[in-house]
């Protein structure tokens, strides 16, 4: 199956981009009357026949539409302190896009090693994720935000924290309740300071642990993400 994102499907008629036309024709040797999917990141699955195999400016007809495709049943933002190797960073958008994530926002903590993010890279690894995994709504990128900035408007039905100070803390699993919006703060290398925890606590976060082992950033920001979708097929 090829699969092309395309988010600004406005009719039946759409022309790739140079870039794509180039795949399109070029690299995969699709010519007029062959068949290709698209995607709008929006929720638009779509099937599409090639009706100008011009290698900059390829026509397509769009034949069949799905809105809604494989939509899941609740709403999951991460917010998580980007990695000083970045390489693990984007390991974690690519198979929490993979898994299933509405939402990702790079926060900046007291301990952060790392302080910027390039969106336009990390939209790009997005991007190929969900052709990849056949995803028809492409996961929000935020712009990178101060840990307080972030907590002082963070609004969500269930919000947690996963930390690793000696405090009392529940498994996402206890008092689940499905088909929500979850928030979940995922803190750099060196944890979350006790300032930040604090202030997470008094906005109504829930403190969680992911289990009995010490994960580094990107695995524990997975973890979360597997289990609340999981739970929520439960």
């Amino acid at each position: 199956m090829h699969l092309f994102y395309t988010p600004d499907i406005k009719s039946t008629i759409y022309q790739l981009n140079e870039e794509e036309s180039k795949h399109c024709i070029r690299v995969l040797r699709l010519k007029v009357g062959d068949k290709v999917n698209l995607i709008d990141g929006k929720g638009g699955f779509y099937l599409a026949e090639i009706i100008s195999d011009h290698p900059k400016r390829t026509e397509l007809h769009i034949v069949e539409a799905q809105q809604e495709y494989a939509k899941r049943n609740h709403y999951l933002h991460i917010a998580v302190a980007p990695t000083k190797n970045i390489d693990r960073f984007e390991w974690f958008l690519e198979k929490a896009t993979e898994i299933g994530i509405d939402e990702i926002t790079p926060i900046i903590c007291d301990r952060s090693e790392r302080k910027e993010v390039k969106t336009d890279r990390s939209n790009k690894i997005i991007t190929t994720a969900i052709k990849q995994s056949l995803k028809a709504y492409h996961p929000l990128l935020n712009p990178q935000q101060s840990f307080r900035e972030f907590i002082s408007k963070a609004k969500a039905d269930v919000k947690y924290i996963a930390h690793c100070e000696e405090n009392q803390k529940s498994a996402i699993k206890e008092g689940f309740k499905k088909q929500l919006n979850y928030l979940v703060l995922i803190g750099p290398e060196g944890d979350f300071s006790t300032t930040e925890i604090e202030l997470a606590l008094q906005s109504g976060f829930v403190p969680i642990t992911l289990g009995e082992s010490r994960l580094r950033t990107e695995t524990a920001a997975l973890e979360a993400c597997f289990e609340i979708n999981y739970l929520n097929r439960c």
